[in-house]
């Protein structure tokens, strides 16, 4: 098989090159952090075992069909750019073993409950002890300390303890959480950011660091123009549907397009904005009345506004729409489900998902290079086999003997 012996990606030019980073993390949170700061460079190494495997690997769909913890393209995308080792951390030999590989690593990364680091005897104080540099990166649900630090989460009910969830919803109905579990690509790009800072201190310093983040925290970004409404004006924001939040836009929404479930985007910000829309449109009598020439008469009217946009956009490609009313200066665009983003034209040309070939020898698609600088280029391998860099670091970075290599894999510390 073609496989890495060290993880990281080619490239003399990436700006992390030489870093080595141990990833501790799981779900979603930890493979972005990971496979950021593989794509600027650095050497990332996942940290896995088969007696508690990846919840990654068994997520379909598997590469020729085949249900196999290794053939599962969600993990090929998501772990992109990371190596793999596999420790058992259930074993006081595998726990001993992840010290010493830390050793030889400048960040560990963790997405752990708080505490579970320490109990394994991988918490701060005790990698500081083998590595007085380290940066150590806990990214927990809502951080170290505090009242909800022991709180149990998933990515979508981080963002209803962080107050997003009550943003979302028909306008005048309940609340209706977001489906996707967006805190965890989100914190796997701030967890990354935080490396980055770290990093650069430790080069003014000479010194590591433990970096507490909240994940929650992180996604409380999201609500800040609602949390300074209240913080100013007192007002509790709740669910408006596909409205502008401050009622400065009108129409603003997504509005149904020629065919089965297709739909375009359209915002109009000020007056100029709604008579390209009416231009557009060809002038039709309802579009030309006074009432809707100034940006109040539409937010007044704004239900029996979109209902006639939404009749004329009814007849039209979403594609071809977009592109008119941008003409016109309109901000519009087609809404793109998972099959329009892999053949956009916009995305092909950027590399946004890429073909390549898997060392099991099938093709797939995944996630290009999402981190684009002028001086480097990243060449973009799918996510791990599991425990494809053993040899490698147990044996040439670490110096581990035959013997020893051997005992740890009996007892399964190494499995």
């Amino acid at each position: 098989m073609n496989v890495q012996r060290a993880a990281g990606l080619p490239g003399t030019n990436l700006p992390l090159r030489g870093i080595r980073v141990a990833n501790f993390g799981w779900g979603w949170l930890g493979p972005v952090a990971g496979q950021t700061l593989a794509f600027l460079g650095a050497e990332v190494y996942k940290i896995e075992s088969r007696a508690r495997v990846d919840i990654n690997r068994t997520l379909p769909p598997f590469g020729e069909g085949i249900r196999d913890p290794d053939r599962s393209i969600q993990n090929h995308a998501g772990w992109a750019g990371n190596g793999s080792i596999t420790l058992n951390l259930k074993t006081p030999g595998g726990c001993a073993l992840a010290r010493r590989f830390v050793k030889h690593c400048d960040v560990a990364l963790e997405n752990f409950g708080p505490g579970v680091m320490r109990k394994l005897g991988l918490g701060y104080e005790e990698l500081r002890r083998v590595r007085p540099d380290i940066i150590l990166v806990s990214a927990p649900a809502a951080g170290l300390t505090g009242p909800l630090k022991d709180v149990r989460t998933y990515g979508m009910s981080l963002s209803s303890i962080a107050g997003l969830d009550s943003l979302t919803g028909y306008a005048g109905g309940p609340p209706v959480p977001m489906e996707n579990a967006y805190a965890d690509p989100l914190g796997g790009i701030v967890g990354a950011f935080a490396v980055l800072l770290a990093l650069q201190q430790r080069k003014r310093t000479g010194r590591g660091q433990l970096v507490d983040f909240s994940q929650q925290e992180a996604i409380a970004q999201l609500i800040g123009p609602a949390f300074m409404d209240f913080v100013m004006n007192g007002r509790v924001a709740g669910p408006i549907g596909n409205r502008h939040p401050t009622a400065a836009a009108a129409p603003h929404g997504v509005f149904p397009a020629r065919g089965t479930d297709r739909w375009i985007s359209i915002a109009v910000l000020d007056d100029a904005e709604w008579q390209g829309l009416v231009r557009a449109m060809g002038s039709p009598d309802w579009a030309t009345d006074p009432a809707y020439a100034l940006a109040a008469g539409r937010i007044a009217g704004l239900e029996a506004l979109h209902e006639r946009l939404a009749a004329w956009t009814r007849g039209h490609d979403d594609y071809a729409l977009a592109a008119l009313l941008q003409e016109h200066g309109v901000r519009a665009a087609p809404v793109l489900d998972v099959g329009d983003l892999l053949k956009d034209p916009h995305y092909r040309a950027r590399g946004t998902f890429i073909e390549v070939t898997h060392p099991l020898g099938f093709r797939e698609t995944i996630y290009g290079a999402y981190v684009k600088t002028s001086r480097s280029h990243v060449d973009v391998q799918p996510g791990p086999l599991i425990g494809q860099n053993n040899d490698y670091v147990f044996r040439e970075l670490m110096g581990m003997s035959e013997d020893d290599y051997r005992s740890y894999l009996e007892e399964q510390a190494i499995y």
